[in-house]
């Protein structure tokens, strides 16, 4: 069963030769190892995880980047530990971390959007965040958005059953718990631990921090068998995507299916609009 590790700014807390000990005992325990980390390539701790693939087997190690927010990384390698239980072999575990980004919405509440840069901020949103007692809400995936906090302002959320994961308690939830759930159609909500990369990734400390996400295994199990697979001619795991994420051996282009089916409550998911996985980068 390939194993599944979320990589945080926690992991630099260990010593080189600590965290090289941990991932080869998770390594040789699973057999494979898929690795969720951030996408930006300086980010010390994905650095620092490259580090440890290449003193290691590197061709049983996938480091799959992910330009999403912190809660929604920890939420996708927890949907990954799911489906590792499943008949799904390792590539299709890895490429199966791109395909089920496409279907997080990820985003926050916060008290200042003075130091937030992964969405575009207007000039006089940066103006209202000097006002004391003004909240943002910021949607950072699958589409940008940012606007004040209240019942009238709302950012689209998915046209499919999810749950709410919502994490912090820097500011008031109520936004979140009211409003956001209500019109997203929130089936459930749900407390979880803030990440430790969250006051960072979105410039301050005063957040709460929220991500829609599908809980339900076999709709999950379903959008990910629904995709074509092929062997990789390299290493000779079967794989989803254009490229192995394992070896980084080119499978040819791909196509989309237009339509996932969905379980048996009768609503499907229709497929966002999305591009080609994208190459793994070494």
């Amino acid at each position: 069963m390939p194993g599944v590790i979320t990589v945080t700014a926690d992991d630099l807390t260990l010593s080189l030769e600590d965290h090289l000990a941990r991932t080869s005992a998770a390594l040789e325990a699973n057999g494979h190892l898929v690795v969720l980390a951030p996408a930006e390539p300086a980010d010390p701790a994905r650095r620092r995880t490259h580090t440890v693939r290449a003193m290691l087997d590197g061709d049983r190690i996938a480091i799959v980047p992910l330009a999403v927010p912190p809660l929604a990384r920890t939420l996708l390698g927890e949907q990954l530990r799911q489906l590792a239980t499943a008949d799904l072999g390792p590539g299709v575990l890895a490429g199966a971390a791109r395909l089920l980004s496409y279907y997080l919405y990820s985003g926050a509440l916060l008290a200042s959007v003075s130091k937030l840069d992964r969405v575009p901020v207007s000039v006089g949103a940066h103006v209202k965040s000097l006002v004391p007692g003004r909240h943002f809400a910021v949607l950072a995936h699958p589409e940008p958005y940012l606007g004040e906090a209240d019942e009238q302002h709302v950012p689209p959320g998915p046209g499919y059953h999810t749950q709410l994961a919502v994490a912090g308690d820097a500011l008031d939830t109520g936004w979140v718990a009211g409003p956001l759930a209500a019109a997203w159609h929130t089936q459930h909500l749900r407390q979880v631990p803030l990440p430790p990369d969250s006051a960072s990734w979105w410039g301050t400390s005063r957040l709460v921090e929220f991500t829609a996400y599908i809980a339900d295994i076999g709709m999950l199990y379903q959008l990910v068998t629904s995709v074509r697979r092929d062997t990789c001619t390299w290493c000779g795991l079967e794989a989803i995507g254009d490229q192995c994420l394992f070896c980084a051996t080119r499978l040819g282009e791909r196509a989309a299916p237009a339509r996932h089916a969905a379980p048996a409550s009768g609503r499907s998911v229709e497929a966002p609009t999305r591009p080609q996985l994208e190459p793994h980068k070494r």
